[in-house]
């Protein structure tokens, strides 16, 4: 496997970074990563790197740039206090915002062949966007998307086929509305686990173990059916 930091060209013409991992092989696909409200830090380059171990293609944007440049932030109360201001800065842009930078990196991937688009938290929000107004994506699959089951969000339509997990211990995302959600969406294949905000990361307090290898292998059946 090898890594590099890529600079990408929006429509718009702005440049971002993205930290691009690639498979010791040819790459069956590639998967794009969206971060947390912490930055293309430690946790989300593993994550990419993990996903070029499968056999893609994985490259993680900077989904902060337009705002502040290389944030990496770890998980205390005060980098989640910043990666929270920084959050509500790039969701107050003048739409499309960040989206061009997703679609940036999505038109990078396809050289891979079809494209996948994985986020967590805030990256699972923008996931859900993506799945509805993102071009060349194949499939997509949220994290505790943060904000993707309430007020105007659940009334999106994805284009791609969609997978979303959640954790029934969530603080910030009630199961009222993961189960109005489900509802909502009988399309979108959705997974519940007895776990917290967060599960996916090994670097927080919330790492759930057993969760987070189950909603891998489900994440990777689902790329491998709609990517691989």
């Amino acid at each position: 496997m090898a890594s590099s930091i890529i600079t990408l060209t929006a429509a718009d013409g702005f440049t971002s970074s993205a930290y691009v991992s690639e498979p010791s092989g040819t790459p069956q696909g590639a998967i794009v990563v969206l971060q947390e409200i912490f930055g293309v830090n430690s946790h989300i380059r593993n994550v990419a790197d993990g996903y070029a171990a499968a056999g893609y293609l994985a490259i993680a944007p900077s989904t902060f740039d337009r705002v502040a440049r290389d944030i990496q932030l770890g998980y205390t109360p005060d980098d989640m206090t910043q990666g929270m201001r920084l959050k509500a800065a790039v969701e107050a842009l003048p739409a499309p915002g960040v989206l061009q930078d997703i679609e940036a990196a999505v038109e990078y991937a396809a050289r891979a062949g079809k494209v996948g688009v994985v986020g967590y938290c805030w990256g699972g929000l923008l996931v859900w966007r993506s799945a509805e107004k993102v071009r060349g994506l194949s499939a997509a699959v949220a994290y505790y998307g943060g904000g993707m089951t309430v007020g105007s969000e659940p009334s999106r339509k994805p284009a791609v086929s969609t997978m979303a997990h959640f954790g029934d211990q969530d603080a910030h995302i009630s199961i009222e509305s993961v189960k109005a959600f489900e509802q909502a969406h009988p399309e979108v294949e959705v997974h519940l686990y007895a776990a917290n905000h967060g599960f996916n990361c090994d670097q927080r307090g919330s790492y759930n173990a057993g969760a987070a290898a189950t909603a891998l292998e489900r994440s990777l059946y689902h790329f491998g059916k709609h990517v691989g």
